[in-house]
């Protein structure tokens, strides 16, 4: 049966990435070493109680029924309800220990990694989907939990285990042992097989239940969209191909599995025949006891199954390293924008200078080139021009979410790279277009710009703005759950909340991407005049969709290909019928024709 599987070469790892990765994992558990040792000792201790049993069954068959010895058979039938029980405790005790180890790591790691992702700037997230981030979080440290709470243990236990086996039956008979041994080269080959053809299907299904998973969260995510355009059809008929291939992938590991496992099997009976055969042979000879054949016949289970463990857990440690490998590459992204030593506070009020800012997103062609100007404490700047200008860019420049290629951006006459990331964030705050709102209560997003705020800090922000009384109105007042992103709230509220998170943080400049083009009238209203108040005394640099809010700037800055090319007041603006001029007017012939 031919088959090709689809796998990620991302998820394959070579010898030397898994050497390093090993070495990191090693140093990450440093906290742990003390349980991961006494986890090894326990190991070793049970895999050395699985082969006393049969020993036990020789003696007694040996030394107690053969030779007739009521004592012996006694002491054999005692030692082995005393190795059960030690066995059932040490193994408790084994998994109890292993796993505290292994969960506390991956605890560590997850508390690293969402402290690392909160603290990547937003180049990073321009350039990376949530989805896969999330997977980072989720799948992909799913997959080290599988290797840390089963893999390690059954690893270990196996490779003593075959150890173990292999020393003691040499002891008790190295003729018979040689010829279980006929069959370990058939038996290798099949497992090197396996484990390639194991992981290609596994990793194959990891693939297809992305896709799929994939697929039918598109279709529920627009299921308003496929029952308006009377598409559903079409849909089901899609995710039926990718369920079809998620079927045939998992058929195509079971296929694997069918033809391995009866080769192992076959395997073990087949030296079991030999060791009963040949052995029953010997003891007739004189030169082998029952007890022998008896204990070769219990501990080839030993010799066998380890192998195909080992085999199997190879997917395990296969995915696991790969899972690792992607959470340490995330681990390593540099965070763009940091806190240099030495940095000071900015001050309370000043200036913003703009000085020769080029900005390019990475490698790409730069979307701001030389941009210079500066903005008066308490003024009003409005950026306008087309979709694409790179005004909501140079925004984001000054507020330092992002850092210039070249130039610089200075408040009160300290350039940004030189302040406290704490400073910056109190004195420049920026509003979203998009008020974005976290699940709990109307006044635990308010509180998500200054955690430490009392109830009636948050009250008094809402209040400057003028929204208190709407959102008290409401059947459970500031307490209103509004669930996951907001969707209790309508999206003038949303923005509302939004505004008062940074009236909340009382800034000294403000940074506003305008967004009350999809409200409705009376909403537009309770959200512009919220934003009046939030301004008042303040710098504010408005990123203008609509050019009325640029009329009533104190200045207007044009941003086209990337360039400041006018920045003056609105009527030298028109006066000079540039650039400009020509967008309000036909903004104006817009509005006529509407």
């Amino acid at each position: 049966m031919m088959w090709e599987g689809a796998v990620d070469p991302e998820d394959q790892i070579d010898a030397t990435q898994a050497r390093r990765i090993m070495r990191r994992t090693y140093k990450m558990m440093r906290p742990f070493r003390a349980q991961v040792i006494w986890s090894l000792v326990l190991i070793a201790i049970y895999t050395l109680l699985v082969p006393a049993g049969p020993l036990l069954v020789r003696y007694g068959i040996d030394q107690g029924i053969v030779k007739g010895d009521v004592g012996a058979l006694n002491a054999a039938v005692v030692g082995f309800v005393v190795v059960a029980v030690a066995a059932y405790f040490v193994f408790r005790f084994m998994v109890m220990t292993l796993a505290g180890a292994g969960e506390g790591f991956l605890r560590d790691l997850r508390r690293r990694l969402f402290d690392h992702l909160q603290r990547l700037s937003m180049p990073f997230y321009d350039k990376n989907k949530a989805g896969v981030l999330v997977s980072r979080m989720t799948s992909d440290i799913d997959s080290l939990a599988e290797l840390m709470q089963f893999g390690l243990q059954q690893f270990l236990m196996n490779v003593l285990l075959l150890a173990y086996s292999v020393v003691l039956l040499a002891i008790v008979s190295w003729q018979l042992l040689l010829l279980c041994l006929i069959a370990l080269p058939f038996v290798a080959v099949a497992s090197l097989k396996f484990r390639r053809d194991a992981n290609r299907a596994y990793l194959d299904v990891r693939d297809r239940i992305g896709h799929t998973l994939s697929r039918l969260q598109e279709g529920l995510a627009g299921v308003r969209v496929i029952q308006a355009y009377a598409r559903e059809d079409a849909e089901i008929g899609r995710f039926a191909d990718e369920n079809r291939a998620l079927y045939d992938s998992h058929m195509q590991s079971v296929w694997v599995q069918s033809w391995y496992l009866p080769v192992i099997e076959m395997a073990g009976l087949g030296s079991t025949a030999l060791v009963v055969g040949v052995g029953g042979w010997m003891t007739i000879t004189g030169a082998m006891t029952i007890g022998t054949i008896t204990f070769f016949v219990l501990t080839l289970n030993n010799l066998f199954e380890p192998v195909q463990q080992l085999s199997q857990l190879f997917n395990t440690v296969q995915s696991a390293g790969a899972g690792l490998k992607k959470v340490f590459e995330l681990l390593d992204t540099p965070v763009e924008v940091t806190e240099r030593p030495g940095a000071v506070d900015l001050p309370p009020q000043g200036d913003v200078v703009v000085d020769g800012v080029t900005f390019a997103y990475g490698s790409d062609a730069p979307v701001l080139s030389d941009v210079s100007f500066t903005i008066r404490n308490g003024e009003r700047l409005a950026l306008v021009g087309p979709t694409g200008a790179g005004k909501s860019t140079l925004a984001k420049v000054i507020a330092r979410l992002y850092d210039p290629v070249s130039g610089s951006v200075r408040f009160g006459g300290v350039p940004l790279r030189d302040a406290t990331l704490r400073s910056l964030r109190e004195r420049i705050v920026v509003v979203p277009q998009e008020g974005f709102l976290f699940n709990g209560t109307i006044r635990d997003n308010v509180r998500i710009a200054r955690h430490s705020a009392t109830n009636e800090e948050v009250d008094a922000a809402l209040a400057n703005i003028g929204v208190y009384e709407r959102f008290r109105s409401l059947p459970d007042g500031l307490d209103t759950e509004v669930r996951e992103r907001g969707s209790r709230l309508s999206a003038g509220e949303k923005q509302l909340v939004s505004l008062a998170r940074a009236a909340l943080v009382d800034p000294s400049v403000l940074v506003l991407d305008e967004a009350t083009s999809s409200l409705d009238p009376g909403t537009e209203m309770l959200v512009e005049g919220a934003m009046a108040r939030l301004m008042e005394g303040r710098t504010v640099i408005v990123i203008a969709h609509r050019l009325s809010t640029a009329e009533r700037a104190d200045r207007v800055g044009v941003v086209s290909g990337g360039r400041l090319v006018e920045l003056d007041t609105h009527q030298e603006l028109m006066a000079n019928e540039g650039h400009y001029a020509k967008l309000f007017e036909n903004w104006q012939g817009g509005l006529s024709a509407a």
